[in-house]
C-alpha cells in the first residue's frame, strides 16, 4: 500500500521503519555523490512503497522550511530532480519517470551509457520498465489519498 507523511509510518512495524531509514541514508548518500547543495532531508519518506520505492523531501537551502529537491529511491535507480514547478511527490514521480524515458529515447546503439544518466545501457529494458511503472503509480489516484 503507498503511504505518503510521517503520519502514515506504522512505529509498530519494525521492518518497515528500517527500509524507511535504509532508504532515507540512500538518498543522502546519493545527494552527497552528487555534490548538490541542501538542506534537511525528510525524517520519513514523502511517499513510499515498501519495499519498492521512495520519495524524499529535500530542503531547500535558497528557502529554508521549503523543498528544494526531491529524491526517488529503493529498487530502481536513485534519482532526483528540482522542486521548482513541483509541489507534490506525485508529480515527482511523474518528472523523473519522463526525464528516464527521454534519456532512453537519446540512447542510440553502441552507447555506452543511457542517455547522460552513467546508468549502463544494458539496463535500458529495465529502466524502461521502471519509468512506465512509476507513471502508473503516478496516475493512479488510488495510491495518493490526500
Amino acid at each position: 500500500m503507498a503511504k505518503g507523511g510521517a503520519e502514515q509510518v506504522d512505529p509498530a512495524n519494525a521492518a518497515e521503519e528500517t527500509w524507511c531509514a535504509e532508504r532515507r541514508d540512500q538518498a543522502r548518500g546519493y545527494l552527497r555523490s552528487q555534490d548538490l547543495d541542501h538542506g534537511e532531508i525528510g525524517e520519513v519518506p514523502a511517499w513510499f512503497v515498501v519495499p519498492h520505492l521512495s520519495i524524499w523531501a529535500i530542503e531547500s537551502l535558497q528557502t529554508p522550511d521549503s523543498v528544494g529537491w526531491w529524491v526517488i529511491c529503493g529498487d530502481l535507480p536513485t534519482d532526483y530532480c528540482s522542486a521548482d514547478g513541483c509541489r507534490h511527490p506525485r508529480q515527482a514521480a511523474k518528472r523523473i519517470a519522463r526525464s528516464w524515458l527521454e534519456a532512453i529515447a537519446s540512447t542510440k546503439p553502441g552507447d555506452k551509457h543511457i542517455g547522460t544518466s552513467g546508468l549502463d545501457a544494458s539496463l535500458i529494458l529495465l529502466l524502461q520498465v521502471r519509468a512506465k511503472l512509476l507513471l502508473d503509480f503516478s496516475a493512479d489516484d488510488s495510491n495518493w489519498a490526500e
